[in-house]
């Protein structure tokens, strides 16, 4: 056997760029959970707990914003700051930050640390990997300061040009990695710029930049300048978030346009309620900001709320949820059906059948652990809260988004204790969960073939 066979078959067999992904994300979880916990991160002076430090931290990773203790007031400077790093690292994925810093160092990237790499970037080709990191570091950089830079234009005459600054940084990070964290303290989130368009549009479009992914916001930017043609992959992600963006505005605005705990507000003028009828349908699919009372709104805008937190953002984004072209696949199949036709055709192409049973997949599972937490925080509860309330927080939590309708510490120990492993899942499982069944069936394909045989379903 030749040396390169020998050490592709070794590298497949010892690599599991997944178990390395999970591993990292629960370390990077539990360093971030001792040092929230000392008692120099608390304002106070007192550790905020060990309970509280872990549900903080995995929040933070896991980029979800659900929070244990106030942000704003709970957490002094190196607590904040720290916050901010696990939000950002996170995000982006710490492998990306491994690798530049490796490249800074002058170290050498090996063939299994280019592995896992790839697998978390979401990419198929080894080649022009680290040009690739370096990109992508270098984007969200660039897209995260030019967002800051907006935010300091309305935070620093508010807060002044220290603080101001520091606002600005914090909640653009924040934004873009559809953490949803603030710092304006009181659980208050950006209710107090429910009428300022300038705030609210920055951290929209910071959301939706960072829930495409980078590699189609790369893709548009190449397409726009050089002429090149998008992938298929691109095309899906882009019309799906454009059809979502629209379909959640024009429902919040049909519902709440008239509510005076929300939309309807202080007589809010129409162009406000516009705008925080697009803004809510934004950062419900993953952001976890807010810019109106979550728990004001009516039975109907909570239940889509779940539908688009479900949804969440893209695959290799800073979002959760099933992801856009999960969702989009599952309806192409639908109508496939449908309308009779032997292969899901979309923009002239023809999608295998093995995503199109990692898609089915990945929704069962997602939908099951969305039940199965939304059942243990209705027994957690005891049945003191509405249902619905208790689905959107466990919604929220498997898609990383970050919003409540009940205020999170207002739960029981045993309900905030369920959410935890389900931010993590959200985080790292769907993506995870896809690599395992891809390696699977790439081992077990096409060498036993059983008898076909129908059975009767519907």
């Amino acid at each position: 056997m030749p040396m390169e066979s020998r050490d592709e078959g070794w590298t497949r067999r010892t690599i599991r760029p997944e178990r390395v992904l999970a591993g990292g994300f629960l370390a990077l979880i539990l360093v971030g959970a001792a040092l929230l916990a000392l008692p120099v991160a608390s304002a106070s002076g007192q550790s905020i707990g060990l309970f509280d430090s872990l549900f903080t931290a995995t929040s933070a990773v896991c980029v979800t914003g659900l929070v244990a203790v106030d942000t704003g007031t709970a957490l002094s400077i190196f607590g904040q700051i720290t916050l901010l790093m696990l939000i950002q690292l996170g995000g982006l994925g710490f492998m990306i930050f491994a690798t530049l810093i490796m490249m800074a160092l002058g170290r050498r990237i090996t063939l299994r640390e280019r592995m896992v790499i790839r697998e978390s970037m979401s990419v198929t080709d080894l080649s022009g990997l680290l040009r690739l990191t370096m990109w992508y570091g270098g984007m969200a950089m660039a897209i995260e300061g030019v967002g800051a830079a907006l935010l300091a234009i309305r935070l620093v005459p508010l807060y002044g040009w220290g603080k101001g600054l520091y606002y600005a940084v914090f909640h653009a990070v924040s934004a873009f990695c559809n953490a949803g964290f603030d710092l304006f303290g009181h659980y208050s989130s950006l209710t107090a710029f429910a009428g300022d368009p300038l705030v609210l549009l920055t951290i929209a479009v910071l959301i939706v930049l960072g829930g495409l992914g980078f590699s189609v916001i790369l893709e548009v930017i190449r397409h726009r300048h050089g002429g090149r043609r998008l992938t298929l992959h691109a095309k899906v992600v882009l019309t799906a978030t454009v059809g979502l963006l629209l379909a959640g505005t024009l429902f919040f605005a049909l519902t709440e346009w008239n509510n005076p705990l929300t939309l309807g507000k202080d007589g809010a003028p129409p162009a406000q309620r516009l705008l925080n009828a697009f803004f809510q349908s934004t950062t419900m699919r993953t952001a976890g900001f807010n810019s109106v009372d979550l728990a004001g709104m009516k039975e109907s805008s909570k239940l889509m709320a779940v539908l688009l937190m479900f949804v969440g953002a893209s695959p290799a984004s800073t979002g959760g949820g099933v992801k856009t072209t999960t969702m989009s696949v599952l309806l192409l199949i639908v109508l496939s059906v449908v309308r009779g036709d032997e292969h899901v055709n979309v923009f002239g192409k023809r999608l295998p059948t093995g995503l199109m049973r990692r898609a089915l997949a990945i929704l069962f599972i997602d939908l099951l652990i969305l039940l199965v937490c939304a059942m243990l925080l209705t027994l957690a509860e005891n049945e003191g809260m509405p249902f619905l309330d208790l689905l959107f927080e466990s919604a929220s939590a498997l898609a990383t988004v970050g919003v409540s309708a009940v205020g999170t510490p207002n739960l029981t120990f045993l309900s905030r204790l369920a959410l935890i492993p389900v931010m993590y899942f959200g985080r790292v499982g769907p993506l995870t969960l896809a690599l395992a069944l891809a390696h699977k069936q790439s081992d077990t394909q096409n060498r036993i073939k059983y008898p076909e045989e129908n059975i009767m379903i519907g």
